[in-house]
């Protein structure tokens, strides 16, 4: 029987770790995969400096040619990252007759549908079940593990950067910069950590996520995204004080038809199984109709359990391509996906329960004034906490609230920002229970 030969393109971290895991568990892949998977070519723009796995120099290059080019290469696997050119190696691949894996989670949100749409031409599959969760097999639960489920809600820790400084800043007592220095120097986040504390990453794997999960084409400009920059200990304390956590939480659920795609800083229950996710893990909770709650665990990025998760999709393509097949699973699971009409929520329209954080002068009647706007905005109070007073006269007073609506919850908070007794912006964080309304 033939072997399954690849192309890698990108000998970075997680390329090094592709082909660490080829090297140390070969005698396993083969025994799965029935044959041998032979790694024929290498190309990257540096190949001198030293990996953490040594390879032969006769597989390095510097040309892309000598992957697209060669009718003997199977499947290319891009690990190169941004979008171009990774983009259109992507898509040269695909015309060329080859299958592609990839963990280009930013590629996948902003074209996937147009390199889906490419695959299906040439006749070739598309894998990227690195692109979600590092090595957590996410992609191919829902996809395939899943597929008898009307999946009602996902509730996502999608991002170890931004999770390690939540955990640091709930645990420790740490400030967000001093947790994301740390983060840095721990090699958790990059010299630019832009894309992780805005929420930004987290935000393309959801858009990925949700259309696998409702349907429709990948639509990363629907989705709500806020980041945790604007977090600090006065909130995570206040938290703590009414049970909860705070989590950067990817959440996308339908209701009543509508798609609703939101990423921003969440309270949920101390008591929940996602508040026990720390540091830099990721974990997905699902609620199916049928089969009820279930969450995925693990490290979601990192050399070894991304390299492993690319390889789970090379095998996967090995197998087919053994058997004489294509296309057997669609890839975004939906059998066309494109044409299936799907409406979205805006983040006016959901309804959650929220906190608030109000810095007001510490006067007689102030609490009245504020609970006076929310509830002329059909916004009740569930909680409240009022400390003494702390700087020039200044005092926190928090409060939690039932169920409401988002555009309420806005025009009250704009409005009770224009009391002469408010002396800081109001600060929002929206509270979930972690279940299926």
């Amino acid at each position: 029987m033939r072997s399954i030969k690849v192309g890698l393109i990108g000998f970075g971290t997680v390329g090094s770790g592709v082909v660490k895991i080829i090297r140390q568990n070969g005698d396993v892949i083969k025994e799965r995969l029935g044959t041998d998977l032979e790694l024929k070519k290498i190309v990257d723009l540096d190949i001198t400096t030293p990996r953490p796995v040594k390879v032969e120099k006769s597989i390095l290059s510097t040309n892309i040619d000598d992957i697209m080019e060669d009718p003997e290469i199977d499947i290319v696997i891009e690990l190169i990252g941004g979008i171009e050119p990774a983009k259109t190696f992507i898509l040269k691949s695909l015309e060329k007759g080859k299958h592609v894996v990839t963990a280009n989670k930013a590629l996948l949100a902003h074209h996937g549908n147009e390199i889906f749409e490419a695959a299906a031409k040439n006749g070739v599959d598309v894998g990227f079940e690195a692109s979600v969760g590092g090595g957590i097999p996410l992609i191919r639960s829902i996809r395939e593990g899943l597929v008898a489920e009307d999946i009602q809600v996902i509730y996502g820790i999608l991002n170890g950067t931004a999770n390690y400084i939540l955990t640091r800043m709930t645990t420790d007592g740490a400030s967000f910069s001093e947790a994301l220095k740390e983060a840095q120097e721990k090699g958790y986040a990059e010299a630019d950590p832009t894309l992780d504390i805005e929420g930004h990453d987290t935000a393309h794997k959801l858009a990925i996520m949700c259309a696998l999960s409702f349907g429709g084409k990948i639509e990363f400009d629907k989705v709500h995204i806020e980041g945790i920059t604007d977090i600090d200990q006065k909130d995570i304390q206040f938290a703590s004080e009414f049970g909860y956590k705070i989590k950067l939480l990817a959440i996308g659920a339908e209701t009543n038809g509508k798609i609703d795609m939101r990423v921003h800083p969440t309270m949920i229950p101390k008591d929940h199984v996602l508040s026990s996710v720390d540091g830099a893990y990721n974990a997905v909770f699902i609620n199916g109709n049928a089969v009820g709650n279930i969450m995925l665990y693990g490290l979601g990025a990192g050399m070894m359990p991304t390299g492993s998760a690319v390889i789970s999709d090379i095998v996967d393509m090995g197998r087919d391509i053994l058997h004489g097949v294509n296309n057997r699973v669609p890839p975004l699971s939906f059998v066309d996906s494109s044409k299936n009409s799907v409406t979205y929520k805006p983040i006016s329209e959901i309804k959650t329960r929220y906190y608030f954080r109000f810095e007001a002068l510490d006067r007689p009647g102030v609490l009245s004034k504020i609970s006076g706007i929310l509830g002329k905005y059909n916004i009740s109070i569930s909680a409240v906490i009022q400390k003494g007073r702390q700087v020039a006269g200044s005092v926190p007073i928090v409060m939690l609230t039932h169920t409401a609506v988002e555009k309420n919850v806005r025009s009250a908070l704009e409005e009770i920002d224009k009391l002469d007794v408010v002396k800081a912006p109001s600060k929002l964080i929206r509270i979930e229970n972690g279940e299926a309304e």
